[in-house]
């Protein structure tokens, strides 16, 4: 991919991407036999042990401008087919920016993206997104909205509505199929979003703080919804999050980046037994793999801000 200038594109719902040439840097490994902290019984059931789904290699990225913002400084990991994966870091560390260039959405600076050994050029259809906010079309119905993502598949109208109602069955709106988005709860918006993302089987899901926006109950319920749908539908998926709960719950493994320009600075295998309940959360394996994360962005925290420890402790 050639660089490109500007900013962040904004939200466009459920991009997904194709094939690009290049090299890199090595990649901190997929999860995989051998490899990384042992997993409890079922941690990553399912998890590929062969070559990555996802590999990102050096990816570097820097907005041109007046004054330049180097946002990503040479990030490196490869996720394996089926794994879970969860960044995590401050604001404005560049999570957003790689998740968007994994996507097909921004061009890196430097560096390369592959999908099964194949360097992406632009968004594709083995990769679903996500977003925060809920991309839907207001003048369509759930179903409608879901369909629409099929609409360049070989495939009979009829067709394409089974595979709509089919997916929001799966994300438990089947009553739902008629209704437009006024008619629904922010945490259904997001369900149909998800059905949407789903419905053409990508082999990623990349999703940026998709429950960001909602109020803390629905989002433990959004929680345990994708939980249940990644451990049925198996795919390899990318979640940002600022929640450090939220990403110990869902993931098999959680990288914690640095502040701009990010890097990788610790990744944080999640031994934790799946099918994962709520009631995990309370547990003193989860509460210690949180604090392990938490201790790390504070460090982040604390080195851009050298004098606010002091200012806290007065």
């Amino acid at each position: 991919m050639s660089a490109t200038g500007g900013t962040l594109p904004g939200p466009r719902a459920d991009m997904v991407s194709a094939p690009r040439a290049g090299a890199g840097a090595g990649t901190i490994p997929a999860a995989s036999a051998g490899t990384g902290a042992a997993q409890a019984p079922g941690a990553a059931a399912g998890v590929s042990t062969g070559a990555p789904r996802l590999e990102i290699r050096d990816v570097r990225k820097t907005f041109e401008g007046k004054t330049p913002v180097e946002a990503l400084a040479g990030v490196s990991m490869s996720l394996a087919a089926n794994e879970f994966v969860s960044l995590v870091g401050t604001s404005g560390c560049g999570k957003s920016t790689l998740l968007s260039i994994v996507a097909g959405l921004i061009d890196p600076t430097d560096g390369d993206v592959l999908v099964d050994g194949v360097s992406i050029d632009g968004p594709g259809r083995d990769r679903g997104v996500v977003f925060q906010t809920y991309t839907l079309f207001p003048w369509l119905s759930a179903r409608e909205n879901v369909a629409f993502a099929l609409r360049g598949e070989k495939m009979s109208a009829k067709a394409r509505r089974e595979v709509a109602d089919e997916h929001l069955s799966l994300v438990g709106l089947e009553g739902f199929a008629d209704a437009q988005p006024r008619q629904l709860s922010g945490g259904m918006k997001q369900r149909v979003a998800i059905a949407r993302a789903l419905s053409y089987k990508p082999s990623i899901l990349l999703m940026d703080e998709p429950f960001g926006a909602l109020d803390a109950q629905t989002r433990l319920l959004m929680q345990e919804l994708l939980t249940r749908v990644w451990e049925s539908h198996r795919l390899t998926v990318l979640f940002v999050t600022h929640d450090v709960e939220e990403a110990v719950y869902l993931s098999d493994r959680v990288f914690v980046m640095t502040n701009r320009p990010g890097r990788l600075k610790d990744e944080v295998p999640i031994d934790l037994p799946r099918p994962r309940t709520i009631e995990q959360q309370e547990t003193p394996g989860f509460l210690e793999l949180r604090r392990r994360i938490l201790a790390t962005i504070r460090e982040e925290s604390l080195r851009v801000e050298p004098g606010l420890e002091d200012e806290l402790r007065t």
